[in-house]
């Protein structure tokens, strides 16, 4: 089978298969996926490589230029970190949301490491001191505020939730009023047994309101599902998420 040559494809073309392939374009904003409509010429380049064994990590920066004279720039994750080893590829509009994607994935692109013994806290969901060393970074993301985009990304938040207890319509209508965001991670370990180890991760999304109030979305990611794939769940409250947590570790 021949593979048409990148290089040479048109701009129209370049999109449709970047989004085509993209495992997550339904949560790119829509407002950007119109924009990409006016088009009119594409540079792609490799942002950065990381390999370890079998397995791969690279990134990609795709600038457009469009037709009312501005650019748009679309960041790609691109890993082989699933069960069969192909390749998946992810797209995020803004590098703050790729370089915390890229946070997810498994150190050594393999299983997590972890110590001998390692369990999940259930009474307090701290952060030890030994999660840095053993995960090999910092537990807690350091504070990023974005001007733009708020909005739009706390609806994509609320749109990968999961669960039925999901915050609803009144929280969504509120945060349609935020104009700025952080992320931080407060929360990380592995636990279960040496059969297969399950994956915890608490992240808070706080929002800058309109009228100078804050307010946070707390995301639970974790891998206690039948088939270990990952689960996303927000709750309203940081102590929900912690619960949810605690339930989910020992029904596994």
């Amino acid at each position: 089978m021949n593979v048409p040559d990148e290089q040479y494809e048109t701009t129209e073309t370049h999109v449709e298969r970047l989004l085509g392939r993209a495992l997550n374009s339904f949560d790119l904003p829509d407002f950007l996926v119109d924009r990409l409509d006016s088009a009119l010429a594409h540079a792609s380049s490799l942002h950065s490589c990381v390999h370890s064994g079998p397995r791969h990590r690279l990134t990609h920066r795709h600038t457009y230029l469009l037709a009312d004279g501005s650019s748009l720039t679309l960041w790609e994750l691109v890993h082989n970190t699933g069960r069969d080893g192909r390749d998946q590829h992810e797209l995020y509009a803004d590098e703050t949301e790729l370089r915390l994607a890229a946070s997810r994935l498994p150190d050594g692109f393999g299983a997590w490491p972890h110590p001998a013994g390692l369990s999940l806290d259930l009474d307090t969901l701290e952060v030890p001191q030994d999660t840095v060393a053993v995960y090999g970074r910092p537990a807690v993301a350091p504070w990023t505020c974005e001007p733009d985009g708020a909005a739009d990304h706390a609806r994509r938040v609320l749109r990968r939730a999961e669960n039925a207890d999901r915050p609803g319509e009144r929280t969504a209508a509120r945060l349609r009023g935020a104009f700025a965001y952080h992320i931080r991670q407060v929360f990380g370990r592995q636990c279960g047994p040496a059969d297969r180890y399950i994956g915890f991760t608490l992240y808070e999304h706080a929002f800058l309101l309109l009228d100078g109030s804050e307010t946070s979305l707390w995301e639970v990611e974790h891998t206690a599902t039948p088939d270990g794939r990952h689960m996303c769940e927000v709750y309203e409250h940081e102590r929900a998420a912690r619960e949810a947590m605690e339930h989910r570790a020992r029904v596994r």
